[in-house]
């Protein structure tokens, strides 16, 4: 029987970001699966990837055609046992997926509530660091003093780093999925690179087209790079390799000919209508300056990583073309020779990236192993 979930809101007054900036009648959405003890001390935080929200398990009714994206580890009898742990995970502010009627969130195209207008680019940009603060006030709100542990997969992994490194007090292990905050330039311009087409939309004017038409041609070519970046070169020979789509002509210049341009377009059409082009370009931003503990003083990676006290169980994968196994190897390294304990786990497979969502039930034995171990 699948596990059920219930979306919530969390509102929050006002936000003191990281830059300064003030955010007032800030809203997320968030999560629970499982109960919470009389001690509080049963509490596991997820935080999601960059295109992904707080639908980290179950389905909202039984004749959904999906759960949630980590559903092979999150839930009763699985690795992260919802008969043992209360588990938690919220939309991060600026999501993606600002137009689905499941996700609660704060950004762009919100109302500014002093014009009662969308934000657009007057919305201040955020950082990894204000959306712990986020979860942090959350946290708060429900009487939650320390985290049994905090997990996320790409950018939920940066999240993780962040907690450790910025309120070590509240987290007592992490477990970082495919991803690394002492990243390198490559990282760095790939995300302008996939920002680039929508800003190079006519239709995006300067990130005003609330009210009008918005610039759908870049959303659409952003979401299919960011599919492709993701994605491995095992998997594009599976997805229509070199071959043409069918009665497509190779000579006709103007057009799309190829399978796998058909492959790329039917993954990133039906997120169209979810997504917002000024909402990829504030995640964008917010990764490309993450810096670890940042929320707490940090200026570099390895300041922020040697900020880190709580056990770590890192899991990458070594096709991985986002974060690269080198990045992940290195942060592993920096922790252990600061005295954190720290075990690694690979994920394989055709999905690059990717393998940190669909096949992560491939490590659920050690996930399961690390979070009932005494620390």
């Amino acid at each position: 029987m699948d596990l059920l979930a219930v979306k919530r809101r969390f509102d929050l007054p006002e936000l003191h970001c990281l830059s300064g900036a003030t955010i007032r009648n800030v809203a997320v959405g968030y999560e629970t699966y499982g109960e919470l003890n009389a001690a509080r001390d049963n509490a596991i935080l997820i935080a999601h990837f960059f295109s992904g929200s707080s639908h980290a398990a179950g389905k909202y009714a039984p004749d959904d055609a999906l759960p949630g994206y980590w559903d092979a580890i999150v839930g009763p009898g699985k690795a992260v046992d919802t008969n043992r742990y209360f588990v938690i995970s919220s939309d991060t502010l600026v999501n993606l997926n600002v137009h689905d009627n499941n996700v609660i969130t704060t950004g762009p195209a919100s109302l500014d509530p002093t014009t009662q207008k969308p934000y657009g680019l007057t919305f201040p940009a955020v950082a990894i660091a204000d959306f712990v603060r986020v979860q942090k006030a959350l946290i708060d709100s429900l009487g939650i003093k320390r985290l049994r542990a905090v997990m996320g997969p790409s950018m939920g992994g940066l999240q993780t780093f962040e907690w450790a490194a910025s309120f070590p007090e509240c987290v007592e292990r992490i477990i970082p999925v495919i991803a690394a905050p002492n990243f390198r330039g490559w990282l760095t311009a790939w995300l302008s690179m996939w920002a680039q087409p929508i800003k190079l939309d006519p239709a995006w004017k300067g990130g005003d087209y609330y009210g009008g038409p918005p610039p759908r041609a870049g959303l659409e070519a952003a979401l299919r790079l960011i599919t492709l970046h993701a994605l491995h070169s095992d998997w594009a020979d599976t997805a229509g390799g070199r071959a043409l789509a069918e009665g497509a002509d190779a000579g006709d210049i103007a057009a799309n000919p190829f399978a796998i341009e058909e492959t790329l377009a039917n993954a990133a059409l039906p997120r169209l209508e979810k997504a917002d082009a000024n909402h990829l370009l504030y995640l964008a931003r917010a990764n490309q300056t993450y810096i670890p503990g940042a929320g707490a003083g940090a200026t570099s990676a390895r300041e922020g990583l040697e900020r880190i006290k709580a056990p770590a169980l890192v899991i990458y994968a070594p096709q991985d073309q986002v974060f690269r196994a080198e990045w992940i190897e290195e942060a592993a390294a920096i922790l252990s020779d600061n005295g954190v304990s720290v075990e690694t786990a690979k994920l394989f497979g055709p999905h690059g990236h990717y393998n940190g969502i669909l096949h992560i039930a491939d490590v659920a034995p050690k996930i399961a192993e690390f979070l009932a171990r005494a620390i």
